[in-house]
């Protein structure tokens, strides 16, 4: 399966931005990943295919993950942003089961999407 991401860009603190995750086909699941500079990749969120979701205390209640199945579609709802949050988000997805999120468990991957959040 292929991923594509986009929506990434430059917004100040406190703004919003929402992302977009499009795979070839179907999932089992998607997460989003991000890595900033001189930084691990670290998980941020994941949903199932059936909307089942699971946030990390990091983006809990900023950060709202949702699907669209007929469109293979992940979007990625980020509020009240902080400079923290600059990164380069990835989307990876499994095509049979729901991994943890750590990095080597996902086996297909976006390109990336560069969020910066600055003033």
């Amino acid at each position: 399966v292929q991923l594509v991401e986009s929506g990434g860009g430059l917004v100040q603190p406190g703004g919003s931005l929402r992302l977009s995750c499009v795979a070839s086909g179907f999932t089992s699941a998607i997460s989003w990943f991000r890595q900033a500079p001189g930084k691990e990749r670290e998980g941020v969120l994941r949903i199932n295919h059936y909307g089942g979701t699971y946030y990390t205390d990091s983006v809990k209640g900023r950060f709202t993950i949702s699907r669209d199945n007929a469109k293979n579609t992940v979007y990625l709802r980020m509020n009240s942003l902080k400079p923290e949050d600059t990164a380069v988000y990835y989307c990876a997805a499994s095509l049979s089961d729901v991994p943890p999120l750590v990095p080597g468990r996902w086996r297909y991957w976006g390109q990336g999407t560069q969020v910066t959040v600055s003033s």
